[in-house]
Formats: structure tokens, sequence, C-alpha cells
């Protein structure tokens, strides 16, 4: 078992991870902005107090702030950094205003974020793909497990397992995964076998298991012993569409373990909040660079899906908003726009106290406490 990596690696890490993914969100929202037309007043990685910060020529502010938990652009128009609108925009700024621009731009602009996070993780994956390889395992079944769920439900040496709860397991990887999010669930599983294709039920086991670092986690269990891992070396055109596709499945990833969540299938004490990102960022820093960089590429596509959820304060909010403007051609009312984003940030900051406090009982906090108490 390895030893937690030390405190400063581990604030330097969060920083080295967070910090980039944030400017290239907000430089999404940045660029495509100036693209526009649309004047920025205040470029922030970060929140609260500003460390260091400097102008350009173009009257923008950039800065540091000391809180390393997120970002904003302020345009020229925004009364506050969720983009409210300003009424008293000087007339002379009106044509740089983002709230006096057409509703289809304000989308792009807004969508800019999120896409600007997916293609750094694109790009990260394609890099990936064409040093190491794509994991092609083959999804066939050597042997089963005595007594375990594969057994019981049936399946034998031989066959080729197509799908597991109705997602599709093209790959071992992709069987491994689905299984692992639905310890104890009752599940339907499509088989190939002597040409035919059957529909078996399964419970699959449950099982808690260690990870080098020593902490614990609860997975599901089919009862396949995995083949000998297959890598696959992509061609030069196949790089950016197979990295495409492997974020894609990533999304549906996420999906699915937020579905297990709801289902109940997965505690929700598994999300974590900034101070288990931030431990898990130093312990891959201390595996190596190729493991932290890994680590960026999904934390990457985290950050553009969590932005995409229609909830307001966040980037899906405004596109929710902008697509209703859309289809009524008047924006929604401000009355009704500012008890939305009132909402959202009362539901984030809910959100945040939850994950913090199952980050700090993941650290043993509370049961430390529990001792000194008793």
């Amino acid at each position: 078992m390895l030893a937690q990596p030390p405190i400063w690696l581990i604030l330097v890490a969060f920083i080295c991870a967070i910090g980039p993914l944030v400017f290239i969100h907000e430089f999404g929202h940045y660029l495509v902005a100036r693209c526009f037309g649309v004047g920025a007043e205040i470029f922030s990685i970060g929140f609260g107090r500003e460390i260091f910060g400097w102008n350009d020529k173009r009257g923008t502010r950039w800065k540091v702030g000391w809180l390393p938990l997120g970002g904003y652009v302020r345009f020229v128009g925004d009364a506050d950094v969720a983009s409210a609108a300003n009424s008293d925009v000087p007339a002379e700024l009106a044509d740089k205003s983002f709230q006096g621009k057409p509703v289809g731009q304000r989308f792009l602009i807004v969508l800019a974020g999120p896409t600007a996070n997916f293609l750094l993780a694109i790009l990260i994956i394609a890099a990936f793909f064409a040093t190491v390889g794509i994991p092609r395992t083959p999804n066939s079944v050597d042997r089963v497990v005595p007594g375990s769920a594969a057994e019981q439900a049936g399946i034998r040496p031989g066959d080729r397992i197509e799908s597991i709860a109705g997602q599709e397991t093209p790959t071992f990887e992709a069987l491994r995964y689905v299984t692992a999010l639905r310890p104890g669930a009752d599940v339907s599983i499509r088989i190939a076998r002597g040409g035919e294709s059957l529909t078996l039920q399964a419970r699959l086991g449950a099982q808690i298991v260690r990870d080098e670092f020593g902490q614990s986690h609860r997975i599901g269990l089919l009862g396949i012993p995995p083949p000998k891992r297959v890598l696959e070396r992509p061609g030069p055109l196949e790089l950016i569409p197979k990295a495409v596709g492997a974020t894609i499945s990533m999304v549906g990833m996420m999906i699915d373990g937020i579905v297990q969540i709801v289902s109940g299938y997965i505690s929700p004490k598994e999300l974590s909040g900034p101070l288990k990102i931030a431990q898990i960022a130093g312990q891959q820093a201390s595996l190596g660079a190729f493991e932290f960089v890994a680590l960026v590429a999904m934390l990457s596509i985290n950050l553009g899906f969590i932005n995409l959820l229609p909830v307001p304060m966040l980037d899906g909010g405004h596109l929710a908003f902008y697509a209703i403007e859309a289809v009524r051609r008047r924006p929604v009312g401000e009355r009704a726009q500012e008890w939305a984003f009132r909402g959202g940030l009362a539901a984030l900051l809910a959100l945040l106290v939850f994950v913090t406090i199952n980050d700090l009982s993941s650290f043993g906090l509370w049961e430390r406490l529990g001792r000194l108490i008793g």
C-alpha cells in the first residue's frame, strides 16, 4: 500500500489540475465573445480577493483570486459574475455589450466554455492513443469463477458479453466499468453463444476493494476474470475520431453513474468535492506524469459535462434560458431569472456542503472526532 502524498504535493497538484482547466473553460467563453465583438471587463481565475493581476490594452482586467474553485469572465453589460443583465450600460458601450447581442451569439459564447474543456480532453486522449494505444481487450469469457453471479446466470466459457443492463460492452474494459457501477443489482445480460444471441438474468455480487492508497470502494462483480489486455494502435487519421468517441463514451458513463446514484445502487456518499479531488490529484501526481495528465483529461470532461447541466448559475442554465428565448422570441422575465438563479445558487451551495461532508468523512475526520468525544 502506498503512503498518502504530502500536503504540499496535494495543494500543488490541485492547483496545477484545476487552474488550467478553469482557464481553458473561461478562455473558450472569452475567445468566442471576442469573435462577436463583445468586450470583457474582467477575466478571473479563482474567486475572492485578487492575489495579482494586470490590465491588457483592451481594458480587460486579468486576475487570479485566492479561492481556486472556478472562475468567470465578466463581459460588458454584465451586472455580476453570473452574467445577469445590467440595465445601465453606457450608450457608447452598447455595441460591445453581451446582453445586446442576438440570442444565437450569446448561446454560442456560453457553449464555448464546456466545448473548450471537451476539446482539451480530446487532444489529451488522442495523444495517449498515439503513444500507448486504445484498450481493446476482448469481451469474451475465458473462464467463470465458481459460485459467482456469472455462473449462477448460466454464462459459460466461450460466451461473449454484448451488453449488461442495457449498456453495450464492446470491450472487457467497458464490461468491467458497467459492472462496477452496479453492486448487488439485478441486471439482464445479453450474450453471444454459438451464433445465437441470448438474454440471461443475474444478480451481481458486491465487494469492497482497496486501491493502492488504502481507500475502500464498493463495486459490483460478475465473476469473469479478465483476459490478457489488448492495446490497439490507431492510425494518424483515426486518432481524433477515436478520441471523440472515447470522450462521448466517458460522458455516457458519467450519466450512467448519476442514474445508479439516483437508483440507489451507489451511495450518494461516493460523491466527491474539492477536498477529495485535491487528494486524488496529489495521489495521481505521486504516481507519475502519465497518471496525472490522465486525471486532468477526466476532470476536463467532468467540468464540461457538469457545466452543461440545466442548472441556473451554470452554463447549462443560461443555455436553457436562451433556448426558451429563441422559441418565445423574447427573454424570460427578469424576476423569473432572478429567482431561478437564487434557487440554482442555493442548490449548488447545498451540494458543496454535502460533498465536503463526504470528503471529510472519507478522510476519517468524523470517526476521529467520535473517538475523542467518546
